[in-house]
């Protein structure tokens, strides 16, 4: 799919510094040798239209036999989006679903009232040295889904759109963007793009979608003659015309936005929903450990062992 957003050379300093409504530097933690750096929620942003959660896992590199194992857990309010740059994770869940993704694809799985899931190394990686580095993030739901049956999609890569250009090459995960549209059942507003760009290149954000944010993966960006480096999100003033330009080493970007929600959500622990009513009752319901018979059941082919209830 070829692509020409017409660009004004003068784009990127057509902005003031103030069209940067919030700059988030990632906090960093280390899970047993294994490093994840958290984006949102933020102190001074806990959302960017519905995205609630963004954490980037990794890089890192796994010797033969090493993987990464999280065991079965729930979730409720949110769907949950895995797309990878390297590796692979076996995704297995309470609806049935036991899938593999690999560098490209989307697994969409969306919790509703209530799901198990776990996420573990495939036994093909474990069986030499293996990489893995990617992105997780929560998309909350709005009110009228927090109720409904839990689904899972898979798209291969081929399946998501890709817009390409000269030093441009960007693939469609979720929502609208660009005249595309990605083939994951989408339940609010909202677009989430991986944006591969060349030394110099610039990109234009899409100027429909109320919230827009970029989170710098690889390499820098300049906006309005400020550069910025990985690993850094910048959230962007609604309304306003931003293009970016990539740095000398070029970037890899994720860019992410949609409408925003009626109102602001309560997180705890893995669950998301609009009343803490929601939230209490997802914990008592998680402690009590009744697969089967309330808003938790665990999966299918990995009932053995799952993650108790915190605290």
């Amino acid at each position: 799919m070829s692509w020409n957003p017409a660009l004004d050379p003068g784009c990127p300093d057509a902005v003031g510094m103030d069209a940067i409504e919030t700059l988030i530097v990632p906090r960093s933690r280390d899970i047993g040798g294994f490093e994840v750096r958290r984006a949102l929620p933020a102190p001074r942003r806990q959302m960017v239209g519905p995205f609630i959660f963004f954490d980037q896992a990794g890089p890192a590199e796994l010797l033969t036999g090493q993987g990464i194992d999280v065991r079965p857990h729930p979730h409720i309010g949110l769907g949950t989006v895995t797309y990878l740059f390297r590796g692979d994770f076996h995704h297995r869940d309470s609806t049935g679903a036991d899938q593999i993704i690999r560098p490209g694809a989307l697994n969409w799985m969306t919790a509703g009232r209530g799901v198990t899931h776990s996420e573990r190394t495939s036994a093909q990686a474990r069986s030499g040295p293996s990489s893995l580095f990617g992105i997780q993030t929560w998309v909350a739901l709005p009110e009228t889904h927090e109720d409904m049956a839990p689904e899972f999609e898979h798209h291969d890569r081929d399946a998501l759109p890709v817009i390409e250009d000269a030093g441009l090459r960007l693939r469609l995960i979720l929502g609208h963007a660009y005249g595309a549209v990605a083939p994951a059942t989408m339940h609010s507003d909202a677009f989430y793009a991986d944006v591969a760009l060349e030394a110099g290149r610039r990109l234009p954000l899409p100027d429909d979608h109320e919230d827009r944010a970029i989170y710098i993966v690889e390499g820098s960006i300049s906006i309005a003659g400020q550069d910025y480096a990985a690993p850094q999100m910048m959230v962007f003033r609604p309304g306003d015309k931003i293009t970016v330009a990539a740095g000398e080493e070029g970037a890899r970007l994720m860019i992410l936005g949609g409408a925003t929600l009626n109102g602001p959500r309560f997180i705890w622990w893995n669950f998301v929903a609009s009343s803490r009513e929601r939230i209490e009752e997802a914990k008592a319901q998680w402690r009590a450990e009744a697969w089967g018979t309330g808003l938790f059941d665990l999966p299918p082919a990995d009932r053995d062992e799952h993650i108790p209830l915190p605290g």
